[in-house]
């Protein structure tokens, strides 16, 4: 992947006012100095979504969708990082730095793009002559327009048709296969990998062609679908048949129904069921959970009711379960036998199809009945079972209200986890049987929270900072924070923010960022520098104390003698505070 220079993704956030992105997309609502609306990544009724112009960054209070302009289009336009960069880039007429190496692969990629978009359009050519390919799609009751949206091709019968009229030359020949759209025997010969199949291009997130599947006309000629091999530009583990053509239909997807081949989400378009994708060939996998939940609240998986349906159900399950963030649901619908979602909405319509959606079973259900399928749950040993089986699989959901509330569904069908619910004994005795005072903020988060706010405070501290050495939690990401602004002096909240994305931290630095701070500027200055100066005073009384203690087991040299007398000696000329 090309490298950005971080200096350039800070100037672009500074040059790129977030409010005209945003409001491009979502009606903003002026409030103040920033801006609200409905929150356009989850349902509400009430505007819980703010823009801030001054700290280049968004924040919903109601589900914490939060970022800079990149993150947004990344979550609302569905963009990977490079496009969204580049989307921005375009706005402000600059064009994004890459290293040579970067550029010699992105130059090398494209010729790749050109190579299997060149092989769509023969395949095109080849549908448009091809009676059998035509009557084929006429016979499933596909229409023009579907077949259009969804560039549906033919790949003739024969051996070279694809090399005769594309491969000219032996770089082209390299690059098709590079493309994964030949084939070589075991003598060396190369041939067209698709013969005699009506072909299904497999377009990227950006609407690029990037790999194809193939359907046979004729049963007896070999597997029913064939796709391309994974390439470069192909990784079925991480592409979904029909995400192109959904997201071309929906600004916002209200869902996204999994289904298992192309002609079944062929099939329910036709219908107009168009929030249909498959998988490719191969099991939901993390990176399949991950690109649903980023396009969709709430995903559907249809499988067939029989043994190995239900254990392409579980494998989606296991991928799911870590990314069931609050608000995120997961349903499944599992098909009578000898039907498939194609068959279904041919005889029911779309009606019919929503019917049994609406019908289908959450994931929580789905879980539990299959953990429980061959225990008694009428004994201890079968509950002591059901819940050593769930216990490490409720571990991966992340923390939020429906990790507690499959936790208590495990309590309520096995007793296991009941005493969690009971008070804490400290929390009990803490004065007289009152809960205890919400603790007051640290230091630390309180200079961190003051940074992001004014970023540019921290561009008055002097290096070295002597509280870098304080054994203190936050201290450590406080310095970070400190010496990025020193860097980079001009850096703004977004961006600031931006750049410790992947941090441990990031959710809570982002939470911090979001909170208006009262005060001045001058009193917010003072606060940050007095914070500071405390933790500062704090080091001197950790080192004073490592080298007393030191005194006292194994003595000091010269140079530490004389560095106890300097921090003895500062310890008493600091003023001390009045009574």
């Amino acid at each position: 992947m090309a490298r950005i220079p971080d200096g350039f993704i800070d100037d672009l956030l500074a040059r790129t006012d977030i409010v005209e992105v945003v409001g491009s997309r979502v009606p903003l609502k002026r409030q103040g100095k920033e801006y609200s609306a409905r929150c356009p990544f989850h349902d509400e009724r009430s505007p819980s979504f703010w823009v801030s112009p001054t700290k280049q960054f968004y924040h919903c209070f109601g589900c914490g969708a939060h970022g800079t302009a990149i993150s947004f289009l990344m979550n609302y336009d569905r963009l990977e990082f490079l496009d969204a960069v580049d989307e921005l880039a375009k706005r402000i007429g600059v064009e994004v730095p890459r290293d040579t190496r970067s550029r010699n692969q992105d130059s090398d990629t494209q010729d790749l793009y050109t190579a299997v978009e060149a092989a769509q359009r023969f395949f095109l050519r080849q549908y448009a002559g091809s009676g059998k390919a035509q009557g084929y799609l006429d016979a499933r009751g596909v229409s023009i327009d579907i077949r259009e949206r969804f560039g549906i091709g033919y790949a003739p019968d024969g051996f070279n048709g694809l090399r005769d009229a594309l491969g000219t030359d032996e770089r082209r020949m390299k690059l098709l296969e590079r493309a994964g759209l030949f084939s070589k025997n075991e003598s060396g010969r190369v041939y067209d990998k698709f013969r005699d199949r009506v072909m299904f291009p497999i377009h990227d997130r950006r609407g690029r062609v990037i790999a194809f599947g193939g359907r046979v006309l004729d049963k007896e000629d070999g597997p029913k679908y064939l796709n391309s091999p994974e390439t470069p530009l192909f990784h079925k583990g991480r592409e979904l048949y029909g995400l192109w053509q959904v997201r071309q239909a929906h600004n916002k997807i209200p869902r996204l129904i999994v289904v298992e081949g192309y002609m079944d989400v062929i099939a329910l378009f036709q219908h107009g069921v168009d929030t249909a994708v498959a998988t490719l060939g191969t099991a939901t996998t993390p990176d399949h959970a991950e690109l649903l939940f980023r396009n969709a609240a709430d995903v559907y998986f249809c499988f067939d009711g029989d043994r190995a349906g239900r254990g392409a159900a579980w494998k989606a399950v296991e991928s799911v379960l870590p990314r069931m963030k609050d608000g995120r649901q997961a349903f499944f619908l599992f098909l009578p036998d000898g039907e498939d979602p194609d068959s279904l909405v041919r005889q029911e319509g779309a009606d019919g199809f929503d019917h049994r959606l609406r019908e289908a079973m959450p994931l929580s259900q789905f879980l539990f009945d299959s953990l429980a399928a061959d225990v008694n749950l009428n004994t201890l040993e079968g509950k002591g079972r059901l819940a050593e089986r769930a216990k490490p699989l409720l571990a991966q959901i992340p923390d939020g209200a429906f990790g507690d509330l499959m936790k208590q569904r495990l309590t309520e069908l096995t007793g296991v986890g009941a005493r969690a619910a009971a008070p804490e004994p400290a929390q009990r005795a803490h004065g007289g049987g009152r809960a205890a005072p919400t603790p007051k903020r640290s230091l630390v988060r309180s200079a961190i929270a003051i940074v992001l706010q004014k970023p540019s405070l921290a561009a008055a501290l002097a290096p070295p900072y002597r509280f870098a050495q304080l054994r203190q939690p936050g201290i450590e990401l406080l310095t970070a924070i400190v010496d990025l602004v020193q860097q980079r002096p001009e850096i703004s909240t977004g961006a600031l923010l931006e750049h410790f994305a992947e941090h441990e931290q990031a959710a809570a630095l982002q939470k911090l960022a979001s909170q208006t701070l009262p005060g001045s500027d001058d009193t917010l200055q003072r606060e940050f520098l007095d914070a500071i100066g405390q933790l500062d005073k704090q080091t001197v009384e950790q080192r004073l104390a490592e080298l007393q203690t030191q005194q006292r087991e194994s003595g000091l040299n010269e140079d530490e003698k004389r560095e106890l007398l300097s921090l003895l000696q500062a310890r008493l000329a600091r003023p001390t505070a009045k009574a």
